[in-house]
């Protein structure tokens, strides 16, 4: 059995025995556990810096910042260092782990396919990170200071564990990166003729409350987080069907060259 895996030097195909296929996969994956562990070795140190950054977000909002996370477990603070360099690892292993599984699925493909790859792997790196650094800049204090109203509506003195805390942030931090992933799955698609610029804009009221229930499930429960995610998502879906739209009409133009050239 032969699996369409290389290609020679030359440019054309090359068929890769199907054991040696398997022997690249078991390889690709060992150096991404490696990538992985030695990221994790490096994140461990790192996270005391990294919890003084989400703690950051607190300020203006409690008095002493610094000491006003608590933890009630024995344990608690060894749980949430490997909880943070688990997150912080693997952040700083993507571009190493994304470069391990291209060069085993690169081979495989078109150039076409390549440059589709290279370029929606860019792009969708590039919308991660603004996702979360939109989220740490602006909703996380938003969010927070929300909650914060909400207990003293209540009449109840919040005192947030450590735990409870950083599960918040990295919820609503990786949700955002999450959810702006949608413009590459949607440009993905109209590539790929399954969308066009016509049924998006037929379906912007049932995408509206799919982004709403998308946002509910992404962030914390409140509605000014979720709306503060629904919002943007829905302007960059806004920004797909214009450069849909203007690919198509690209794509028409070109038809009708090669018409009239005939």
């Amino acid at each position: 059995m032969k699996v369409r895996n290389i290609f020679g030097n030359d440019g054309k195909e090359k068929e890769m025995p199907f054991l040696d296929h398997l022997e690249e996969l078991r390889l690709t994956i060992f150096r991404c556990l490696a990538v992985f562990g030695i990221a994790f070795a490096i994140s461990i140190p790192l996270a005391p810096f990294v919890l003084k950054m989400l703690i950051s977000r607190l300020n203006g909002l409690v008095e002493d910042p610094s000491s006003y996370l608590q933890t009630i477990d024995v344990a608690g603070a060894f749980i949430m260092t490997i909880k943070i360099a688990s997150w912080f690892s693997v952040l700083i292993a993507s571009p190493f782990l994304l470069f391990f599984l291209g060069q085993f699925i690169f081979p495989g493909l078109k150039i076409i396919e390549k440059k589709a790859v290279i370029y929606s792997l860019a792009a969708s790196g590039g919308l991660f990170v603004f996702g979360v650094l939109m989220s740490f800049s602006a909703t996380l204090p938003l969010a927070l200071k929300f909650m914060m109203k909400m207990n003293a509506w209540l009449n109840i003195v919040p005192k947030w564990t450590v735990s409870s805390y950083v599960a918040f942030c990295i919820q609503l931090l990786i949700g955002f990166g999450l959810a702006f992933q949608l413009p590459i799955v949607i440009l993905v698609l109209g590539k790929l003729g399954i969308l066009n610029s016509v049924i998006l804009r037929e379906k912007r009221r049932h995408i509206m409350v799919g982004l709403l229930v998308m946002a509910m499930l992404l962030t914390p429960p409140d509605v000014l987080t979720q709306i503060m995610m629904a919002l943007p998502l829905f302007v960059l879906y806004e920004i797909c069907i214009w450069i849909l739209y203007s690919t198509e009409k690209k794509s028409r133009a070109d038809a009708d060259k090669i018409d009239e050239g005939e």
